[in-house]
């Protein structure tokens, strides 16, 4: 349950992308004077103070929010929102494919963090399907040795991965075991909107920039579907679920994200782009999805493998329980 229910998150996320290009190509048209700080400072302010309005009167039943539930939102909020928002302005500075592949790095960080906390080396089984999700990210983002240059878009996304890897591990802490999902998710809503609230404010080329990068229908319309689904709904699944994972598993099945956003965006942008009025292709359909895909998938499935075939190495199996 816990598995599939993150699986279902990273198909939220994946709905982000084509929305957050659109949103930002809609963005760049009406406030050409804005800079990448503001259109991403207020794109958070706008997302997460949306699902926290929505979210909010889910809670007028329940109990008030425990001090460790208010903590470890608040701690989200510090990781997550200055993830996406560094994550956010590196976009505008390199390609989606760059970013998506870059982005994939916290699977890499989570096995370095474990060894380093338990001074235990990672199995084979996760040493190779942590190589096969980075060699099916890089197909899937059409990276190669050569067209891989740093410039500040991939070190900002590289930075974001450091502060994703510290979300992760911030649901697996054990003092947080008992805290419920819903109350830790609308705490960091709130954190992370309060946070690019000043940033939003100080960047902006006027004051009243503020209320135009809001004021058309398809603005509305995008910012609703990203608080809803890709806020409050994979948020909520992670926060609740992510505990039941190991930290390094977990981080293996957050990379099947860039698999459904590459499916998204062969028919979402035209969609998107026909309704607000904006320039915004589809992709196209190509085998390094196919490929990508499927080593991205084979990895997570050779993760969650409980029974395996007699005859496959021991090394290969992790320790799973053998089949005769």
């Amino acid at each position: 349950m816990a598995v599939l229910a993150l699986v279902l998150t990273c198909a939220f996320w994946g709905l982000s992308f084509p929305v957050l290009k659109a949103l930002q190509l809609d963005q760049a048209a009406r406030l050409p004077e804005a800079s990448s700080w503001f259109l991403a400072a207020w794109i958070q302010l706008a997302r997460f103070g949306t699902a926290a309005c929505l979210l909010a009167p889910a809670m007028l039943h329940l109990p008030k929010p425990t001090r460790k539930e208010i903590q470890q939102g608040l701690e989200l909020a510090a990781w997550g929102g200055l993830g996406m928002g560094i994550q956010t302005d590196g976009l505008v500075y390199t390609e989606a494919s760059t970013s998506a592949f870059l982005t994939q790095a916290y699977c890499v960080l989570l096995p370095l963090w474990t060894v380093a906390r338990s001074r235990r080396l990672p199995s084979l089984r996760l040493l190779g399907a942590t190589a096969l999700v980075v060699a099916g990210t890089a197909i899937l983002s059409g990276i190669r040795p050569g067209n891989l240059s740093i410039g500040r878009g991939e070190l900002e996304t590289l930075l974001s991965t450091v502060f994703f890897t510290g979300q992760i591990l911030a649901l697996e802490k054990p003092r947080y075991a008992e805290n419920r999902g819903r109350p830790v998710t609308l705490m960091m809503c709130v954190g992370i909107a309060v946070l690019a609230l000043p940033v939003a404010w100080l960047t902006a080329p006027a004051p009243e920039a503020m209320l135009i990068a809001g004021s058309s229908l398809p603005t509305a319309a995008m910012l609703t579907s990203l608080a809803v689904f890709c806020t409050i709904g994979a948020f909520l699944l992670m926060n609740t679920y992510q505990r039941y994972v190991p930290a390094t598993e977990a981080g293996l099945i957050y990379t099947s994200e860039p698999v459904f956003a590459s499916a998204y965006a062969l028919f979402l942008p035209a969609l998107l782009a026909g309704w607000a009025g904006i320039s915004y292709a589809n992709e196209e359909f190509t085998p390094a999805l196919l490929w990508g895909g499927g080593a991205i998938l084979a990895a997570n499935i050779w993760m969650q493998l409980k029974g395996v075939p007699h005859w496959l190495p021991a090394w290969l199996t992790g320790g799973a329980r053998r089949i005769p």
